[in-house]
This record gives C-alpha cells, sequence and structure tokens, in this order.
C-alpha cells in the first residue's frame, strides 16, 4: 500500500502546484486567462480564471490531502490516531468519487459545457478524480481490515 500512497501523494502535489501556478495567473493548458478557463474551469459563460485566493484555498485543500495518505501509511509521525486517519480518508475519497461520477452527468455537462473543459473532463479530470478517490478508499478500506 505504500507505493499507493505515493502515488497518490505524487499526483496530488502535481494538481496542487497547478492550483498555486493557476493563482500566481499562470495561464497553461490555455494562451491567455479566458482559454485557460475554458480549458480547466468549463462553467458556461466563463470568461476568467478564478480568484487567487479561490486557486489558493484549492490548492491548500489539495496540499493537506497530499500529506494524508503518506500520514496513513506511517511515512511521517501524525498526531492522529490510524482510525482516524482512516476515516478522513474515506471522507476524502467520497469527495474525489463525487466529483468523478458527477462528470458523466447531464445535470454537469449542463453547467459545464465549455470546451475544451467539457471533453478534457470526460476524458481526463473525472476520469483521474475517480482513481483519486478509488485510491484513497483502498488505503481506508485496509487500515480498517487490519
Amino acid at each position: 500500500m505504500i507505493l499507493l500512497a505515493f502515488a497518490l501523494s505524487l499526483v496530488l502535489l502535481v494538481i496542487t502546484a497547478l492550483h498555486v501556478y493557476w493563482g500566481i495567473g499562470g495561464v497553461w493548458p490555455g494562451r491567455d486567462a479566458a482559454s485557460c478557463a475554458h480549458a480547466v474551469v468549463g462553467f458556461r459563460g466563463v470568461s476568467e480564471m478564478p480568484s487567487p485566493f479561490a486557486s489558493f484555498a484549492v490548492a491548500a485543500c489539495l496540499g493537506l490531502a497530499t500529506l494524508w495518505p503518506l500520514a496513513l501509511e506511517g511515512v511521517f509521525a501524525s498526531p492522529f490516531p490510524n482510525v482516524g486517519l482512516a476515516a478522513t480518508s474515506m471522507l476524502i475519497a467520497l469527495v474525489f468519487l463525487g466529483r468523478g461520477i458527477a462528470g458523466f452527468t447531464p445535470w454537469w455537462r449542463r453547467l459545464t459545457p465549455e470546451q475544451p473543459f467539457a471533453r478534457l473532463d470526460v476524458s481526463y479530470y473525472s476520469p483521474l478524480c475517480l482513481l483519486i478517490g478509488l485510491g484513497f478508499a483502498v488505503l481506508a478500506i485496509t487500515e480498517f481490515s487490519t
């Protein structure tokens, strides 16, 4: 399970770094703020990236989630008991699984129709959320079963 924990943390670290990058004004994968928003935000009529505060808030949450699998696997000392880490991992799993499932619903497609976001969401963003959620669930269930 240690490899799963490191893989999850690495993926989340990259996603965290992207949110920090966007928070400081980065526009990749677009050419400017509007095209970046069309690629990574996708809400109907979006024309600019979210505020730096919003990007940094998401980055902070993702940063904490980055540490969780490593704490659960005992890579570093944590003040929380393993059962608490496992329960929180299951909650994190539900958040990512919910986001991943939402990406395939007609409701979400109506909410986020902008291209290329809609295509990227179905092809990459939602499946990645499902995999991250599954990884957290596996770590949590494994911890609960020991």
